[in-house]
């Protein structure tokens, strides 16, 4: 039984990816600062799902907490890391861009200096689209430019990514980053678009649709995020002999045990179109209240995941009908609507 570390397990996506990795008989140790960065009792609810799981156990502290993070990680003792815990959301980042650099930089570097001294298999690490900043050309893919980054929130990803990537090259840690493009699904993070469109639809107020809805996501439905992550555990990066050894579009280092993978579903879909399947699944229209492009904002993401399907043979593929009407269930059910 291979033991899993996941970092922000009482998070949307740790919780999904943990559910998934103990569904497939692995043991699980969660990490989780309890942020209230948005309503504990949401992450509560998650965690208590997970510890009905024998296989399941936790520990709560911040990643900045060097002594708590290694009593954690020392207890472990995992084969496979996998950190997802970070201060989320692009807008937040710009009202308390400190919280950005204590999680995102400062954590990370004390969970890398674990996985340095304690050895691992394979460290996984959340990336993000955003870090493809205000590059035009689309698909995005693992070997384009990231040097153009929008907000602190994509910098300090943008960071992470290259500290990663000097780790794997002195310490031979093989090392996984995935970019996450526009994630949506159950249990999901209220200050999500369709969160607070489902809320503010069903309690009769208007929606905040900004640029006019003049703007399109590659909308990743969670369940097929961390199917692409699980299947990635398996996928361990080796440094290769020479440079001509690696493929054509693989973003595997020459010089580390290192690479990039988007997860993503290869399609952009419009905003407007997002909110129709919403309308949709409730029944319902939204009240819209256009707005301009807010600031650090792109227009358009679109993931090239042609690298995961080759490393893998999986290609996420939920359509948005389907992944909203998922939320928009679990949502009535959740709240008792």
């Amino acid at each position: 039984m291979r033991k899993v570390f996941v970092t922000g397990s009482a998070g949307f996506i740790g919780y999904h990816l943990c559910q998934m990795l103990l569904d497939e008989g692995f043991q699980v140790v969660g990490f989780d600062g309890m942020t209230d960065y948005y309503d504990v009792t949401l992450k509560q609810r998650r965690q208590q799902i997970l510890l009905q799981n024998s296989n399941y156990s936790t520990h709560q502290a911040m990643l900045e907490d060097v002594d708590g993070l290694r009593r954690a990680y020392e207890a472990a003792q995992p084969d496979i890391v996998v950190h997802l815990a970070a201060q989320a959301g692009v807008r937040y980042s710009l009202e308390n861009p400190r919280a950005y650099l204590e999680a995102n930089i400062v954590g990370t570097f004390n969970l890398m200096e674990l996985t340095r001294e304690f050895g691992v298999d394979h460290l996984l690490m959340a990336s993000t689209s955003s870090v493809y900043g205000a590059n035009e050309d689309m698909p995005f893919a693992e070997t384009d430019k990231t040097e153009t980054p929008l907000t602190l929130y994509s910098a300090t990803k943008k960071a992470t990514e290259g500290m990663a990537h000097s780790y794997a090259h002195l310490w031979k840690i093989p090392t996984t980053m995935f970019r996450f493009f526009t994630v949506y699904g159950p249990f999901g993070r209220p200050d999500m678009a369709l969160f607070k469109f489902v809320k503010a639809t069903l309690a009769g107020e208007p929606i905040d649709v900004y640029n006019h809805g003049n703007m399109s996501r590659d909308f990743t439905y969670v369940t097929d995020l961390v199917r692409g992550i699980r299947l990635l555990i398996d996928a361990v990066p080796a440094q290769p002999e020479s440079p001509d050894a690696i493929h054509d579009g693989d973003s595997l280092s020459p010089v580390a045990p290192y690479r990039t993978v988007n997860i993503g579903n290869s399609d952009k879909v419009s905003l407007d179109a997002f909110i129709e399947a919403m309308e949709a699944a409730l029944n319902m229209k939204a009240v819209r209240n256009n707005m301009e492009m807010q600031k650090g904002d792109v227009p358009a993401t679109w993931a090239n995941a042609a690298l995961l399907q080759r490393l893998t043979g999986y290609k996420p593929e939920t359509d948005v009908k389907d992944g909203a009407a998922k939320f928009v269930s679990w949502y009535r059910d959740y709240y008792n609507i």
